[in-house]
């Protein structure tokens, strides 16, 4: 006859407790952790993040060039796009990204070409100056001597030429060559806003990484070559994308 050891009631309470105490300690770490949000990401860790800053900053440099040069209706331009910036932070906040990051991405590639113009407009001043001092020209040795302040619009020239360039593109033409393009943030029919082209002229963005473009009409000043609005990012973005870095962009009208 075998002996089974019983425990008393008593102790298969204190067990009991035991047993919950440490089931719920160990739901509440679950509970804390799974509650635990993740930290904000930056335009450097995500796509999405990386175009709402460029948008962001677009905006904020067309707002930036609206007080340095004000003209009558430069209140309300600023006033609308301040709208858009803080529909862009609500964006930003939605998508999990750092609120209020600004980026100036999309105008890397078109600062650099600013600047080689810039440059190039200077060198030329100089070159074409110097060859003419030392062919005995006596024009060539005024420019040569020519103050800072007096050949800085040589390089404007260069900006003016890119612009011209742009602006005199044939039907089809692809301009504004290696431009990123993401969105104004503004509402309203397929539009897009532009430093480059004035109102009216038409523009045919294609998202070469999923080959859907849209053609669109020029109808406000940004900060950038192209800023398509609301509308018209959403017929060509990619889903959960804020930012197309391979864009061809042509003149059609």
């Amino acid at each position: 006859m075998s002996r089974r050891r019983t425990l008393s009631t008593k102790k298969k309470v204190a067990l009991l407790v035991s047993a919950a105490t440490v089931a719920g300690g160990g739901a509440f770490v679950m509970a804390s952790t799974s509650n635990a949000a993740p930290p904000p990401q930056t335009a450097a860790q995500s796509s999405v993040c990386q175009g709402l800053a460029t948008a962001l900053g677009n905006n904020e440099r067309f707002i930036e060039g609206q007080r340095s040069a004000p003209d009558a209706q430069s209140q309300a331009r600023i006033a609308n796009r301040q709208a858009v910036i803080e529909q862009i932070k609500v964006q930003q906040k939605a998508s999990g990204c750092v609120v209020g990051e600004s980026a100036q991405g999309s105008q890397a590639a078109q600062n650099g070409q600013q600047g080689n113009g810039n440059a190039n407009g200077n060198a030329n001043a100089n070159a074409n100056g110097n060859a003419n001092g030392n062919n005995g020209n006596g024009k060539g040795n005024q420019q040569a001597t020519t103050p800072p302040a007096q050949t800085a619009p040589g390089g404007n020239g260069g900006n003016a030429a890119g612009n011209a360039g742009n602006n005199g593109a044939a039907a089809g033409q692809q301009v504004c060559n290696g431009s990123t393009v993401t969105l104004s943030g503004e509402a309203g029919a397929p539009a897009a806003s532009s430093n480059q082209f004035p109102a009216g002229t038409k523009l045919k963005v294609t998202n070469l990484d999923n080959n859907k473009s849209t053609t669109v009409e020029v109808t406000s000043v940004s900060g950038s070559c192209v800023l398509l609005n609301n509308a018209a990012f959403e017929q060509v973005r990619e889903p959960g994308k804020f930012l197309i870095r391979r864009a061809l962009i042509q003149k059609v009208g």
